[in-house]
């Protein structure tokens, strides 16, 4: 640990807060209940930040402001105590150091990845993290998540839709997906807007269109792309979580599922049913909001492909208790969405 402190120091001294005291004592923490039982819940869409980045790229063609609601500080166990939250999956979620060079975007992720592992030694009961990868250099990257898994106790990895406009769906990117695959550690995608799909003024208009159709539509591309170009043929136990109940994809599945046999020019080399894929390497969040898209995305996904998630510190209306409240789901269900699923994919401890 001392080691991690001296390097983040040397490249511009510790995330501020980051060392703060410990959670605000005294708050009583929401028990989750499935009838007499006491569940453990397990947040895989959980953001957050490390401000010593920011020294990383000043005067760098990355250089940006990063701050803000992302900070890590005491201030998160308040909202997770309120919600009923156990566990904290922390990741990073806008790439933007996709466009980096190679060095820089190597220590982009090392500060990045060295504050996370520092703040979950410190808070071990509530935290774990996901390395946010170099994805533009796909040999960089898997030595990026074996260093994570191995060395910082990383519990897989979170990386974008697209890569500049390219999706990681070709054999260029096989050797990080190998890795995956070897390390036995799931990969969660968060989109960024969909910007690489739509043209300079096609989001605008009310309501925030880039984020609410283009989220769920950057996510919808990607598990598309995955499919279609055969990743999951070539990586038969890859594990992949999308974002925001996976966007579009089990909404609409069944138009996906007869593309490769009614569309003369769609050109699949995927060897199942895209159905079969939702089943054995694809996991969504439970961000869907209401009772019948959660009815729907258990139909089309099965209870055991869907996990819990909050999209902290973003202020989404949170899913816990329509979990518990579902009056579709078994009380077997709840327990795994909430959190048994993820005790089982991050080997987390089942206790509480």
């Amino acid at each position: 640990m001392h080691s991690r402190r001296a390097f983040l120091g040397a490249l511009g001294g510790t995330a501020a807060g980051l060392y703060l005291a410990g959670p605000a004592f005294g708050q009583a923490r929401k028990e989750v209940m499935l009838g007499d039982r006491r569940i453990k819940t397990v947040d895989i869409h959980y953001h957050a930040h490390i401000p010593a980045v920011m020294n990383v790229i000043e005067g760098t063609p990355l250089e940006r402001n990063i701050g803000g609601s992302r900070n890590l500080s005491p201030e998160r166990f308040v909202e997770m105590d309120r919600r009923g939250i156990d566990v904290g999956v922390i990741s990073a979620n806008q790439y933007w150091w996709y466009a980096g060079e190679r060095r820089l975007a190597r220590d982009v992720v090392r500060v990045q990845d060295e504050g996370f592992a520092e703040w979950v030694d410190d808070y071990s009961d509530r935290f774990v993290f996901l390395t946010s990868v170099a994805l533009q250099f796909p040999d960089l990257a898997a030595d990026q998540l074996e260093y994570a898994v191995n060395e910082l106790g990383a519990r897989g990895a979170s990386i974008g839709g697209h890569v500049e406009g390219e999706y990681p769906s070709s054999e260029r990117f096989d050797e990080f997906w190998a890795k995956c695959e070897e390390l036995d550690v799931p990969v969660f995608m968060h989109p960024g807007g969909a910007e690489n799909l739509a043209r300079e003024d096609g989001f605008d208009g009310r309501g925030d269109l880039g984020n609410i159709i283009g989220n769920p539509l950057e996510t919808t591309m990607f598990l598309a792309h995955m499919i279609y170009d055969g990743v999951f043929d070539r990586f038969p136990r890859l594990k992949v979580v999308g974002a925001h109940g996976g966007g579009y994809f089990p909404a609409y599945l069944g138009r996906s599922e007869v593309a490769c046999d009614v569309r003369n020019n769609a050109e699949c080399i995927n060897e199942l049913k895209p159905s079969e894929y939702l089943w054995r390497n694809i996991w969504v969040d439970s961000m869907v909001f209401s009772e019948e898209g959660l009815r729907h995305l258990v139909a089309e996904m099965g209870a055991k492909h869907v996990v819990y998630g909050s999209d902290i510190p973003f202020d989404w209306p949170d899913t816990i208790d329509l979990i518990v409240n579902s009056p579709s789901l078994s009380d077997a269900d709840k327990a795994a969405i909430l959190g048994g699923n993820l005790v089982d994919m991050l080997r987390l401890d089942p206790d509480i």
